[in-house]
């Protein structure tokens, strides 16, 4: 048997290759949309890419599964799981509970394990003829390692109320089906540390049905369904606001990206084009670049493992939008934003350039320390973590408006005194800053040490 895991990062999300070396054929498990990944492995190891499995639909990736359709000619083994209006509305074999497929002598048996969303299916994998017995387990958003999936995003990012209930009910059904699996099996899961799609999952690739089986706290609360489900929904992270929109392109007929976009690099008389439409300016320098010239009106969304979530969150996906960036990042970027559908990128700008494609005078950003937040007494404080985070621990007074809502609760952060804001470290902070000079603060200022130097500090924090 071959076996590669391939690991985005960005998105902590995984993929996996496992191919009969026999027989020449292979199959990719929930894949990401930039394919080329998955065509040179199948290369590099004289296999055919025949068979293309999902685990559900997702919500925090776009899959890639009909474009390694479309270029392989592979069939697609999709969920018919979850009942009524969770159907995939596009061609595919459908799978359900027991359901086997054979990929060369790689036996691969679908259990039904819903609890994430209805339709959610695991697959368990036998390396016949050399066992008898199931080997591996791939669990998409079912079960991490240490956690399991949380049931709330469609009541949260879809709208669909009443679900998450009975989705954490579903859950506690499915674990216990989980644990009759022989503890040697391989768990491979969807997602790693950084995901949104649980809150504390772990940071190693795999595990085994036996060590979740002790270490995972779901497993600790044998028939007591509710404290389950109380934990299960409480201190959720916040879901990134582009979810809602995974879903529906997850599930329908959509324009297909067969391949990464070559994108334009625009001349100053591009760029002043653009800007008079009113196409949004993403830069993506580090922030401690941004804080030292930008372009008045451009959002800093840092080129990071980050990327495509605060995107997701501030880009919809009518809009074009530039992207400022050196060029060897441009692919990368461009990655990142197909991963999770943005593809209206209307070009980018280098950004070794900006003062010859930007005929204006750039801002600063008005950055403070921390002796500063200590001694004014009459800034309001805005703390843009998650409510969890600042729930955990926050400095004296301060008001906590999330990142992601944050142009939705703008009434929440005053014009008429002086406004510091802060977070974690200081990356969401470059964000929030840009966001409240675009839409025209300049009473703001930026705490970038945020509460990890208050606290190195040994400055107090209330709970």
């Amino acid at each position: 048997m071959f076996f590669q895991h391939v690991y985005d990062k960005t998105l902590a999300q995984a993929s996996y290759f496992i191919g009969c070396q026999k027989a020449g054929v292979a199959a990719v498990i929930d894949p990401k949309r930039d394919i080329d990944t998955y065509l040179e492995i199948a290369k590099q190891n004289n296999m055919q890419i025949t068979h293309i499995f999902e685990t559900h639909i997702h919500a925090d990736f776009l899959s890639g599964s009909r474009e390694l359709a479309a270029v392989t000619g592979a069939k697609m083994y999709l969920s018919d799981e979850g009942g009524p209006g969770w159907e995939y509305e596009f061609a595919h074999e459908g799978m359900k509970h027991m359901s086997e497929v054979m990929v060369g002598n790689l036996k691969i048996q679908v259990l039904h394990t819903p609890g994430h969303t209805p339709e959610s299916i695991s697959f368990l994998l036998t390396d016949t003829p050399a066992s008898k017995e199931p080997v591996m387990l791939f669990t998409g958003d079912f079960v991490f390692v240490g956690d399991i999936g949380r049931p709330d995003l469609l009541e949260k990012a879809a709208g669909m109320v009443g679900t998450q209930n009975k989705g954490a009910e579903q859950m506690y059904q499915s674990i216990n089906l989980f644990a009759d699996l022989p503890d040697f099996i391989q768990v491979w899961p969807g997602h790693g540390a950084g995901s949104a799609c649980g809150k504390a999952l772990g940071a190693v690739p795999s595990t085994t049905v036996g060590y979740e089986k002790k270490r995972n706290w779901a497993f600790q609360y044998g028939s007591d369904k509710n404290g389950f489900v109380q934990f299960l929904l409480t201190d959720q992270p916040e879901p990134p606001k582009y979810f809602a929109k995974m879903k529906e392109l997850n599930k329908v007929n959509r324009p297909l990206l067969t391949e990464v976009p070559k994108i334009k690099e625009l001349s100053a008389t591009d760029f002043k084009e653009a800007k008079e439409k009113g196409i949004k300016v993403i830069d993506t320098r580090n922030k401690l670049q941004f804080q030292e010239g930008f372009i008045p009106g451009s959002i800093n969304i840092q080129g990071n493992n980050s990327f495509a979530t605060w995107m997701g969150w501030f880009v919809n996906y009518e809009e074009h939008f530039i992207l400022i960036a050196e060029p060897n990042q441009i692919d990368d970027l461009t990655r990142k934003l197909m991963r999770i559908g943005l593809d209206n990128i209307y070009g980018f700008v280098d950004a070794s350039k900006i003062k010859s494609v930007y005929s204006g005078d750039l801002e600063k950003s008005n950055m403070v320390l921390i002796d500063t937040v200590k001694a004014n007494k009459d800034a309001e404080i805005i703390d843009i973590r998650g409510v969890a985070e600042f729930n955990s621990g926050h400095i004296a007074g301060a008001k906590n408006v999330f990142i992601g809502t944050l142009l939705q609760n703008l009434d929440k952060v005053p014009k008429d005194k002086p406004v510091i804001i802060h977070c974690q470290g200081g990356d969401r902070a470059a964000i929030g800053y840009s966001l409240l000079m675009k839409e025209g603060y300049t009473n703001i200022a930026n705490y970038s040490g945020g509460i990890n130097e208050w606290v190195k500090e040994q400055q107090p924090i209330v709970s």
